[in-house]
This record gives structure tokens, sequence and C-alpha cells, in this order.
């Protein structure tokens, strides 16, 4: 594959988007850029300086501060991917949390801190080779990509999925805040005013219900091959 294309990969929280994208650019050696980190980053940053609590949410505040936000992505050789970092901090372990979360889907509503992302993903996928994944690159981000996947299970098994995720890495969730979280993500993601999660009118959608890590790679790894062949 000599002609490198843009991956546009979009979806529900918990369907394994990262997992498939970081597959596809390692594997095609292309760059991958995790947006939602970035959207966890900013979350991370009004959490600690305490613009975003469960009951309060200065919005005014953590807009007037988007100029003083540092995000970086630095590769990490020995995970095999990059991570994500806050004003010079490594925060990858921070913003996986669920308490962070339950704050993102609020920031990513913001219009500010959506222009200001996506402003820096278009720059970062400008030379093509890129595979991204969040909730609006095939609408938003890069609305031309050559090829757009949405993502999509049902919530009760992208809830197991996170559920085990967390148990894993030692952190106390019950499942059932697991799964309240993954609809309240998906009701305000598909509600908000600015750049709703939506499937683009030619993204090809992807259910992973029942399809193992290697079988979505295959699928997906298959639809790159035709559409490099195609162009």
């Amino acid at each position: 594959m000599s002609k490198k294309i843009t991956i546009a990969i979009d979806g529900f929280s918990s369907t394994g988007k990262s997992t498939l994208a970081k597959q596809l650019a390692k594997h095609l050696g292309y760059v991958y850029v995790d947006t939602g980190a970035m959207y966890r980053a900013i979350t991370l940053f009004a959490m600690q300086n305490g613009y975003i609590t469960a009951d309060y949410f200065d919005k005014e505040t953590l807009i007037n501060s988007l100029p003083s936000i540092r995000l970086h992505f630095e590769f990490n050789p020995e995970l095999g991917f990059a991570e994500m970092f806050l004003n010079g901090v490594n925060v990858e372990t921070e913003i996986r949390t669920i308490e962070v979360s339950n704050f993102v889907s609020k920031v990513a509503e913001v219009s500010e801190v959506r222009a200001k992302l996506v402003e820096q993903q278009q720059s970062m996928g400008k030379d093509k080779g890129v595979v991204m994944d969040g909730r609006d690159i095939g609408t938003v981000v890069f609305p031309k990509a050559e090829l757009k996947v949405f993502m999509t299970a049902s919530p009760q098994t992208r809830a197991q999925r996170r559920f085990d995720e967390l148990q894993a890495k030692g952190q106390k969730v019950s499942f059932e805040e697991v799964l309240k979280n993954v609809e309240e993500r998906d009701y305000i993601d598909t509600h908000r005013d600015d750049s709703p999660l939506r499937k683009a009118e030619d993204a090809l959608e992807l259910d992973n219900s029942h399809l193992t890590r290697e079988e979505q790679f295959a699928a997906v790894l298959e639809m790159v091959e035709k559409v490099t062949k195609s162009i």
C-alpha cells in the first residue's frame, strides 16, 4: 500500500475504537491519534482546578484557561503507543479513571474546547497516513477521509468490556456504575449541539458486539485494502 490515506474511526464509548486504531496504525506504519485522550486531558485539567464537580461546572473559567493548556503525545516504545501529556506531565493513567469518564462528555460539549482540539487534530493529520479515533472524526475533523468506520455495540456489551478493563487496572467500580456511565455518555454525545456523535453518510458501520479483536481487525483491514486499491 504505497498511497497513504486518512482513516477516521468514530463510534460510541467503549467500542474498542482505540484498540482497533492502534492495531491498524502499527500494521500500516501510520500515525495514531487518540482524540479521546485529548478531551480526557482537558477534563482532568478542569477537575484538578476545581472547575467541574458532580454538581458544578464553571465553563467560562475553563474556556478562559484554554490558552494555558498544552497537550502533546509522546511515543512509549515499551508500551508500543503514544501517551498523553498535559502541560508537560504524563497523565495517561489519570485520564483513564471512571471519575474522568463521568465528566468528559460534559467537557466535550463545550464548543471552544472542541474548536481548540479539532484544529490540533487537523494539523496532526494534514499529511495523511493517520488513523484517528473519536466521536466526530469522519463528520467534522476529516469529512473527506478516504475511509470512515463507525463502531457500535450494545450498551451492556460495552459496559462489561469497560468494567473488565477497570477491574484489571485495580479500580474499584461496580458494573451498574459503569453501565450508567456508558448510557449517560451515549445520551450526551448524541444530543449535544456542537458536533454530536453520528454516523457519517459514507461511513461503514461495524457492530463488534460478537466479534473478537482479531475478527474486527481483519474486517477493517479488508476495508482499508479495498479503499487503497480503488484510489
